[in-house]
């Protein structure tokens, strides 16, 4: 058999597993649909062991792994129950709760991985609400939104932004001021979204209650890790004067993190996200079949990205698609190789934000969305499709304008 088609069947066949998050008859979910299809590119000659090898963008998994170091430390010493405490002693009603998940979510999502935060503060959010009487829904909506928005503007605000990061070339600082007004302008409007598609739950601003939220935090230890985060966010920031790598740096702060920290390494190696790991390795793999083989070739003729309004456009409307069909951080492996070729920092950045900001249009648009739905099940707290689709889509296409808009301007400047 030809081995362009080959590759297309099993790229196919993949993406149909990595769609479905569970496939019936089969033991097949997402991770797993990836790696299978990304040991059968090899065992059918698409490409041999060492290309496969070669194939897998390192950076990207360092960068990863070193954040999801750092984030392990932080959450152990009780990082992230400290800074909702302080959030919550702030907030003196249900109006004021909201203001400060949204904070908290979306600002801490632009500094941490932003799965690892809503993994973190989805059963503090609960809690709180638990014990105010107040109804959790609203908070985890807004929650999930923040946590998209805010993610949208840094490098190591989410895992599809450290794809793009890497392989785009653009510095951290770059990265920051392009896409800040927009993240920024996108979290005020949660305000606005979340209180008219939930006006019964803020009509009375009812005190907050937390006496039955256990905090646990060590502040002592937390301030010598946030010394070290620091140290990598600035790192970060002026790596391209240094000529360090973000993903060295990354991967520095987290070698550091487990020399210094109280916790055993052995206990913080095992929080990192193995998982997600193994699926982004094995998706490089299988894309590069599909690359290697000129299908992407193929489509980039009939489809020819341009840095200009028309090429911003086109990622964005995509982005609305392609994140609802497969969640972003698959959409956005399909997407580099077409815009390495057009070395257009603007259209990066386009895919960046607008993969982003899509992903909060259905709860499976977004890895964060996924795991804050189910987080809230396992707590008794129920978000059906429709319940966040009726906020949510008129809140991702505004949003999604905004980004054009703005992106648009910097044609111009």
């Amino acid at each position: 058999m030809d081995t362009a088609l080959v590759t297309l069947i099993i790229f196919t066949i993949t993406y149909i597993g990595v769609i479905f998050t569970r496939l019936p008859w089969v033991n097949i979910d997402r991770p797993s649909a990836a790696f299978i299809g990304a040991i059968a590119m090899i065992l059918f000659g698409v490409m041999d062991y060492q290309e496969a090898m070669m194939s897998i963008d390192f950076h990207t998994l360092g960068l990863l792994l070193g954040m999801m170091l750092m984030i392990a430390a932080m959450q152990a010493e009780g990082l992230f129950n400290y800074i909702a405490k302080k959030s919550i002693d702030i907030a003196r009603n249900s109006f004021s709760l909201l203001i400060y998940v949204i904070v908290v979510s979306g600002i801490g999502s632009a500094l941490f991985v932003n799965d690892a935060v809503v993994l973190m503060f989805t059963p503090i959010v609960i809690s709180i609400c638990r014990s105010s009487q107040l109804n959790p829904v609203p908070y985890l909506v807004a929650e999930i939104f923040a946590s998209n928005a805010g993610s949208a503007m840094t490098i190591t605000g989410n895992p599809q932004n450290m794809l793009i990061g890497m392989n785009s070339g653009i510095s951290f600082i770059d990265f920051l001021w392009h896409l800040f007004p927009i993240s920024m302008m996108s979290l005020i409007l949660i305000v606005f979204f979340v209180r008219k598609f939930f006006k019964s739950d803020f009509k009375n601003k009812k005190p907050i209650v937390a006496t039955h939220v256990e905090w646990n935090y060590r502040i002592q230890r937390i301030r010598w890790l946030l010394v070290i985060f620091i140290g990598v966010f600035i790192g970060f920031i002026i790596g391209k004067w240094i000529n360090l790598p973000v993903s060295l740096i990354a991967l520095a702060g987290g070698a550091l993190t487990l020399f210094v920290g109280h916790s055993k390494p052995r206990r913080i190696i095992d929080k990192v996200d193995w998982i997600l790991i193994l699926f982004f390795a094995s998706l490089f793999i299988v894309v590069h079949g599909l690359q290697k083989t000129g299908w992407l070739d193929l489509v980039m003729q009939q489809f020819p990205l341009q840095n200009n309004i028309r090429g911003v456009l086109f990622i964005h409307l995509l982005s609305l698609v392609g994140s609802q069909v497969v969640s972003n951080v698959p959409f956005t492996m399909v997407m580099i190789p077409f815009l390495k070729q057009t070395h257009a920092d603007l259209l990066w950045l386009s895919l960046a934000s607008a993969s982003t900001l899509a992903g909060n249009a259905t709860i499976v648009g977004a890895m964060a969305n996924i795991i804050v739905v189910e987080s809230a099940s396992r707590e008794g707290v129920h978000i059906s499709f429709w319940t966040f689709l009726k906020p949510a889509f008129l809140f991702t296409m505004v949003t999604l304008v905004i980004s054009f808009l703005v992106l648009s301007v910097k044609l111009f400047m």
